[in-house]
């Protein structure tokens, strides 16, 4: 194989990878708001947050959620299924329980610790 069929090669191989990436990024068609509120309520109903029966509302593709919710995590995944259901901004108004963010806070020092005590006892030759 001769070096201008490799150099041909890489360039066909970056030029496909560059395309397929372009791909992805391309803009979804936007939904008219009643359409977007629905698709985001079906995502939210076919996950874990579903329990928490956030109200949802979506005006010139901006959806805003309302509710409450014991778990910290269900905050974040509200915001991401709004996203992928097409929604341009997320106004999430999610409140999380103080028990919830208790318990977060203390996970994480407590995973902190975990990892202090695992680097401390690792021995260096």
């Amino acid at each position: 194989m001769g070096p201008i069929f490799r150099l041909a090669a890489a360039a066909s191989l970056a030029l496909s990878g560059f395309a397929a990436a372009n791909k992805a990024a391309a803009p979804r068609p936007v939904l008219p708001d009643a359409q977007l509120e629905q698709e985001i309520r079906a995502r939210f109903s076919k996950s874990k947050i579903s329990v928490n029966n956030f109200q949802v509302r979506v005006q010139g593709g901006v959806a805003t959620i309302e509710g409450k919710t014991k778990v910290i995590q269900h905050k974040g995944t509200a915001t991401r299924l709004a996203r992928l259901a097409g929604a341009r901004t997320v106004r999430n108004k999610i409140e999380v329980d103080d028990a919830a963010r208790e318990q977060a806070a203390r996970n994480l020092d407590e995973g902190r610790r975990r990892a202090q005590v695992k680097r401390s006892g690792v021995q260096r030759k």
